[in-house]
């Protein structure tokens, strides 16, 4: 970032005197204002609720324009990346910095492969959760379990180790969700293959088991491909603002990721394609869209078209486009074509399109729309829908908090607040209270 020429002057009007505060700017976006300084100089602090107009890092990963409906990794723009490179390439990228060559892929490749297996003691491990626990939670304990089992790599001030817990945790979460569900369904745990991609290794351990071979379908593959690349990272959003926060205390990796799980948990952070998909089964029917419309237009129904629209693009969700090919891609290979559920979706989405009342508001289907209806077509349950999304982040969450630790001007978090309740006050004896 480069200092400005200019410099913000703050005024206030209780007489305290200005003050001046230099202005960044970043190879793109808005100048930042730093106000570091404002509480020494004025003795105030700024209020600014979840911070919609606070830059917490400085980051070179990751950039969204909003209004412009464009999504960057380290420069590169979605679009291409998820027509010209695979998941493996775009990790490289973000960890790097730069796309790799055919020796530094196949080195990478070959890395992270060699590392998809868990310890055999994790089988254990599972076992202390009951059947019908969610997949999230079991994936919040099982990642910060790692930390127990790899406690080798623990040093987060040791460049070495941070890339060794790096590609433990980007080939481990596969083979960890695929277990997840495993075990939901009873189903005995399927070892990683070291002759499979990535994304294909993740569907072998979900789908196969001892009583028949697992045919790889290379479409099913590239589409889940595409998910974990459009789902790679996303800026400073609230799981990454979590690893972040969590890691600058100096905890683990396994322990920061873990805690970005628990927040990409949240119902309005990542469950959104999860109630994308339950939004269509409570429709029911193609006859049953018009009502619902209707009642997603009166204010007071409370009713709302889940998988539309998005909090930080304006326009239309870059990476809805590609999901969308995908999507069709999925249900014409797999013959669901006139699958009810499927029509349903088909038949939302071209109204949704072209009716003036979503139109206006650009509300457009956004990636969670599409990614819920690939991942229900490829057999995934819709409670594990989170998990992928998690599978897909972690890459995301672990070059974020790499560069944290590396950036010599991060602090531990510590916002501060409003204060609003009672001043101070004596406790007084129990017989006259």
């Amino acid at each position: 970032m480069n200092i400005s020429d200019t410099k913000a002057t703050l005024s206030f009007s209780d007489g305290s005197p200005s003050l001046e505060f230099p202005i960044y700017k970043g190879t793109v976006g808005p100048d930042v204002i730093d106000i570091r300084k404002l509480y020494a100089g004025s003795g105030k602090f700024t209020y600014d609720p979840g911070f919609m107009s606070t830059a917490a890092c400085n980051s070179s990963i990751t950039y969204i324009d909003g209004d412009k409906g464009e999504l960057l990794y380290r420069g590169y723009p979605i679009e291409q990346l998820a027509v010209n490179a695979d998941f493996m390439e775009s990790c490289y990228l973000l960890l790097n910095g730069e796309l790799p060559n055919a020796a530094q892929k196949a080195k990478f490749v070959d890395t992270v492969t060699k590392h998809t297996m868990v310890h055999e003691q994790m089988q254990f491990f599972f076992r202390g959760f009951r059947r019908d626990a969610h997949p999230m939670s079991v994936l919040v304990g099982t990642v910060g379990a790692l930390a127990s089992f790899y406690h080798d790599s623990l040093d987060i001030n040791d460049p070495h180790h941070r890339e060794v817990s790096a590609i433990r945790l980007i080939a481990k979460m596969p083979t960890l969700v695929a277990m997840t569900y495993k075990y939901s369904v009873g189903q005995p745990f399927v070892y990683p293959r070291n002759d499979l991609s990535y994304s294909a290794n993740f569907m072998h351990m979900m789908f196969a088991n001892p009583c028949e071979e697992y045919k790889v379908n290379d479409v099913l593959v590239r589409a889940l491909d595409r998910i974990l690349i459009l789902h790679a990272d996303h800026e400073q959003n609230a799981s990454t603002s979590t690893v972040r926060l969590a890691g600058s205390s100096g905890a683990n990796p396994f322990a920061c990721i873990a805690a970005g799980i628990a927040c990409l948990w949240g119902p309005a952070h990542g469950g959104a394609n999860e109630a994308a998909l339950n939004m269509l089964k409570e429709i029911g029917t193609v006859e049953n869209i018009p009502a619902f419309i209707e009642q997603v237009k009166d204010k007071n129904s409370g009713v709302k078209l889940m998988g539309f629209g998005h909090r930080v693009y304006k326009n239309f969700d870059p990476r809805a486009k590609l999901m969308r090919e995908t999507c069709y891609e999925v249900l014409q290979e797999l013959g669901l074509q006139d699958d009810p559920l499927f029509k349903l979706a088909m038949e939302l989405e071209k109204i949704a399109l072209n009716d003036d009342y979503f139109v206006s508001r650009k509300l457009y289907p956004n990636v969670d729309f599409y990614s819920g209806i690939v991942q229900s077509a490829l057999g995934i349950p819709v409670s594990l829908f989170t998990g992928i999304f998690a599978m897909a982040r972690t890459i995301g969450w672990i070059a974020q908090w790499n560069e944290m630790i590396a950036d010599p001007e991060q602090k531990i978090g510590r916002p501060r607040q409003l204060f609003v309740g009672s001043t101070t006050r004596e406790v007084l004896p129990l017989d006259k209270r």
